[in-house]
């Protein structure tokens, strides 16, 4: 459902929307002048079919190598050779609201600038860019467009996304991955605190489809390294319970449990050719985004 003009008019909706632009332009520039050049653009071009040549025709789209076989000249026709179209699914669950002492942002919000930069990106390399914002299934879908006013709508929702419990990542990649019928991008921006099981096979089923996944796996320095010492109450964020304990017997657990965790995830994601990038709250989304394209382009 769109925003209401009252939603519209409201000063904090107004602010947060022109703080995350700002943001989203920094991401951007960030990027920009990191790189000579973004490997998503020429990423869009799909072969679709074969016609017979009639003059006039641009002698660069000839296949010559259906020509060698038939003696008949014939020409590729590709479809929206310049629009890619990229699907951002944004976490908005209540784990990802967490944010450690002394940090700039919450996993969220960095998902939300990381969501605004690489939409301000797409759209202006004439992409197309759509966002997803699910929790506990999609509450959120804004279709893939390439114009300066669908990135207003999308910062728009992104600033307005509400916040759920509970989050069930599967259900919301199978049902993403159903929905799209043209082959396309997909990133995701998560914490991917789930089952994993549950998780690769939402995956799986997009790359079945034949995406392309990019998936930033978020998380808060505090949730890497377990830096905390004093007895300390640990507030279930999707719907466990608190726990009041000494961190400093569970630390060396916690620690082995979250690195199983992540190598695991890491090693499904390269067995099915998803890309997957960690990013931790402390580093500038620039410099994220600007390294996993960078790595891209070696």
């Amino acid at each position: 459902m769109p925003l209401t003009q009252q939603q519209l008019n409201d000063p904090q909706v107004i602010g947060a929307v022109t703080r995350l632009e700002l943001h989203a332009r920094e991401v951007m520039e960030g990027v920009i002048s990191g790189l000579h050049k973004s490997p998503y653009h020429g990423f869009s071009v799909e072969f679709a079919q074969h016609r017979e040549y009639t003059p006039g025709d641009e002698i660069r789209y000839i296949d010559w190598r259906v020509a060698g076989r038939s003696d008949r000249y014939y020409v590729k026709e590709f479809e929206e050779e310049t629009n890619l179209k990229a699907y951002i699914l944004v976490d908005t669950s209540e784990s990802m609201t967490y944010k450690g002492p002394r940090r700039k942002y919450s996993k969220l919000e960095y998902a939300q600038i990381l969501a605004a930069g690489m939409s301000s990106l797409l759209i202006q390399q004439r992409d197309a860019a759509g966002v997803v914002i699910f929790n506990d299934g999609v509450q959120k879908y804004v279709p893939p467009r390439a114009t300066a006013t669908h990135f207003t709508q999308i910062l728009e929702e992104l600033v307005t996304a509400q916040t759920r419990p509970k989050t069930a990542m599967a259900p919301t990649f199978h049902y993403m991955a159903d929905t799209i019928k043209r082959r396309g991008m997909v990133i995701v921006l998560s914490d991917l605190f789930g089952d994993l099981e549950d998780v690769m096979e939402g995956l799986k089923h997009f790359r079945y489809r034949k995406h392309e996944v990019i998936v930033f796996q978020i998380l808060d320095p505090d949730e890497v390294n377990f830096p905390f010492d004093d007895l300390t109450k640990f507030e279930g964020l999707e719907l466990e319970p608190d726990l009041l304990v000494d961190p400093r017997g569970i630390r060396e657990e916690y620690l082995r449990q979250f690195e199983l965790f992540c190598s695991a995830l890491e090693r499904r994601c390269g067995e099915i050719q998803v890309d997957l990038i960690r990013a931790v709250t402390s580093e500038d989304p620039a410099d994220a985004v600007t390294r996993y394209l960078s790595r891209r382009q070696s």
